[in-house]
């Protein structure tokens, strides 16, 4: 008997499809525009630096990464770990939804093709909706993730993103 072959999972795509480093520059500087200019996003604005160069800086470089282009975040920063670096910020579904308009919008600017934004706005929400730390009520979310049993009474080691 032979093991069963499994294919290796296919590469992610939209990287190419979005139309690469340039596009994935212009839908930072769009969203962060947005971020500028929508009133609902005043709150989620001022948990940024007035100065954006930086965070737009690591903004096209996990976007890069995560849409299956170069590896330019995790070499430069470790491992993502959204929710822990977005800990300081009290994020609810108002933020979060909020940063889904942003994106929304600078979707819309950057990206003609109607189905890559439709799947790009699924994956954005997932991950927007896991980073949220807050209830709306105030009190502390917990965390959705998977739980660090990994089986019955054998606890995974923690991650670290330093080496």
């Amino acid at each position: 008997m032979t093991a069963p072959t499994i294919a290796p999972s296919q590469p992610n795509p939209h990287f190419a499809r979005i139309g690469g480093h340039e596009q994935i520059v212009r839908l930072v500087d769009a969203f962060y525009r947005a971020m500028d200019t929508l009133p609902e996003a005043a709150t989620i604005r001022a948990m940024h630096e007035p100065d954006l160069r930086a965070t737009k800086a690591v903004l096209v470089k996990y976007l890069s990464e995560w849409m299956g282009g170069p590896k330019l975040y995790t070499p430069d920063r470790g491992a993502p770990m959204l929710r822990r670096r977005h800990q300081p910020f009290a994020l609810d579904s108002a933020a979060r939804d909020a940063w889904m308009a942003c994106m929304r919008q600078a979707l819309d600017e950057v990206c003609p093709d109607q189905g890559l934004r439709e799947e790009l706005l699924a994956a954005f929400y997932k991950v927007a909706d896991f980073i949220r730390n807050t209830e709306d009520g105030g009190e502390t979310r917990a965390h959705p993730g998977r739980p660090r049993e990994v089986q019955p009474g054998v606890v995974a080691a923690p991650h670290s993103s330093r080496s």
